[in-house]
């Protein structure tokens, strides 16, 4: 049985998700099974994920995935490059993943296997040192010493988020994972376009976080409510207003006088839209200035990162991911995890990681119009689907 691995937010997971999971079954002629690290509460974007990681968890395996694992917030919440080598370094320690699958906007996997080289590349560090200066962000830096290298078209593929994120998996995929990319089909990023059934999840979650219909682009009918940055928004200026520079400079990503002006925003606004608009600038894109934001939010330091994932946890399974998660019984290089009463078992620095995810877990069930209680971390166990 080949095993396909996959990163994931799901946030939420819809027809588009489906889709991809499709396509990369039918690259194989023998049978197949999906092993999912996705995103727990807290995602990329610098904001709360639209429901939590257990409901997400079983649309997941309602839409075609056999295990769900997660991505801990301290790498969920990280750049592209964080994000990746997190969930990369988790699906290969499963050991049983074959193959990476991962949708872009390109379609190919050959240019996005040369970008991945060219980054990994003593070349590249040199050529991008030649290209940073003041006033000039990371990525068009690392655009143009991509395209000093490799040339305009190829460099030109690091423009499309879903392409640059394969590209980042690609770095740090070991080599006895092979890898495919499936073309990415609907709307675009942030679209507001229904995508002739494939509608972009920024749409679905304004959908939802309005109380509008979304049948029929998810695989299980909507069930309670949308969480949503706005029920923490003057918790989190509040936040910002009442940390010291140091504790700012303390947070993830937050060099270059980054910390500073964010405090300085704070200062200004009581608006979350208005706070990252005064924040950013040229060099300190959107992106990066929320996630700084949602790190002063929950408290999450430069330190608390780990170098690697010191275990897995199971979020969720079918009867085939049962039957993966026996042999990653075998095979596994870390520990793993279905119940969070086993944690006490593992090293301190899983135990860590895990006391982090109880505080993430319960400001998460702030974001709520009806606020959720805490202690869901341990209360709450995997999801079923057998």
């Amino acid at each position: 049985m080949k095993i396909i691995g996959i990163v994931a937010e799901y946030n939420p997971f819809h027809t588009g998700h489906a889709w991809h999971i499709q396509q990369t079954r039918r690259l194989f002629c023998e049978e197949t099974a999906v092993v999912a690290v996705m995103s727990g509460n807290w995602v990329q974007r610098g904001e709360c994920a639209v429901t939590d990681k257990w409901t997400r968890t079983e649309m997941a395996l309602a839409g075609g995935v056999d295990l769900v694992l997660e991505l801990p917030t301290v790498w969920a919440t990280a750049s592209a490059e964080g994000f990746s080598r997190g969930a990369v370094t988790l699906l290969a320690a499963t050991g049983v993943v074959d193959v990476l699958s991962f949708g872009s906007e390109c379609g190919e996997i050959s240019p996005l296997r040369a970008l991945a080289r060219c980054l990994n590349s003593p070349d590249f560090s040199q050529a991008l040192r030649r290209e940073l200066g003041p006033k000039k962000s990371f990525a068009r830096c690392r655009r143009q010493a991509a395209e000093a290298l490799l040339g305009p078209d190829t460099a030109a593929l690091l423009d499309l988020p879903n392409n640059n994120l394969g590209v980042e998996y690609l770095r740090f995929l070991p080599p006895d994972i092979d890898a495919v990319t499936i073309p990415r089909r609907g709307a675009g990023h942030d679209s507001s376009s229904q995508g002739d059934g494939f509608p972009s999840a920024s749409l679905l979650r304004r959908r939802l976080r309005a109380g509008e219909g979304v049948f029929p682009f998810l695989p299980l009918p909507w069930k309670g409510e949308a969480a949503d940055m706005k029920h923490l928004e003057r918790a989190l200026i509040a936040r910002l207003r009442s940390m010291t520079l140091a504790e700012a400079e303390a947070l993830p990503d937050s060099g270059d006088g980054l910390a500073a002006r964010l405090l300085c925003a704070a200062r200004q606004t009581a608006c979350l839209e208005e706070l990252y608009a005064l924040t950013k600038t040229r060099t300190f894109a959107h992106a990066r200035v929320r996630r700084l934001a949602l790190y002063a939010l929950l408290g999450l330091r430069e330190a608390d990162r780990p170098a690697a994932p010191p275990c897995i946890r199971v979020l969720g399974f079918n009867r085939r991911g049962r039957d993966i998660l026996r042999e990653m019984n075998r095979r596994s290089a870390l520990p793993f995890f279905v119940k969070p009463a086993h944690i006490p078992r593992f090293s301190p620095e899983a135990q860590a990681l895990f006391s982090l995810e109880e505080r993430f877990t319960d400001l998460y069930a702030l974001c709520f119009p009806t606020p959720r209680p805490g202690g869901l971390e341990c209360t709450v166990g995997p999801v079923h689907l057998l």
